[in-house]
């Protein structure tokens, strides 16, 4: 029975956290829930966090799955998201922007909206393809109940830590 070294999950924490850039977020958060009431941002910031966390589990539980469903080996994906994170690094080793750019009726529609939380918060912003990808990777490492648990309390963490951030984003926001 294989399982990796709490280093090993503290790795998986780190890059996770910063595949998912929850703190890059929450300029977002702010605006798409700035004409919200808080308790309608409290709730949006919960399900948000919630729906990465959820997004991440299914994903960590039924991604060899998926995959396999599709034809694609563990060693072409291995290969493809790690060209996908490399680009996401160097990206922001530039400090560039986005290429993606929101259009005013886009702005407009995510101001009316009375949920923001899953779409597009929870799901791409938050869990995207590099933090699935990474979630594939990292569950491929070894098949012991203890790696899956342990990859379980990374993701509940990172969940956890995100809903703390979005709850205090208008503290945050008063501060900058």
């Amino acid at each position: 029975m294989e399982t990796g070294s709490i280093n090993e999950y503290l790795k998986f924490f780190v890059a996770l956290l910063a595949i998912v850039n929850p703190v890059g977020t929450l300029p977002l958060f702010i605006n798409m829930t700035a004409n919200q009431t808080a308790a309608a941002r409290t709730k949006n910031g919960t399900m948000a966090a919630i729906s990465m966390g959820i997004i991440l589990l299914v994903v960590l539980f039924s991604g060899e799955a998926i995959l396999g469903f599709f034809g694609i080996s563990v060693d072409s994906f291995r290969v493809g998201g790690g060209i996908l994170i490399l680009l996401m690094a160097i990206s922001m080793l530039n400090a560039k922007m986005s290429n993606v750019k929101q259009t005013r009726e886009e702005e407009l529609d995510s101001a009316e909206r009375a949920s923001v939380a899953v779409v597009p918060l929870g799901t791409p912003l938050l869990a995207g393809p590099g933090a699935i990808s990474t979630v594939i990777l990292y569950a491929q490492r070894y098949s012991s109940v203890a790696h899956y648990l342990s990859m379980v309390v990374v993701i509940v963490v990172l969940a956890g830590c995100t809903l703390l951030l979005f709850r205090m984003a208008p503290t945050i926001h008063r501060l900058f």
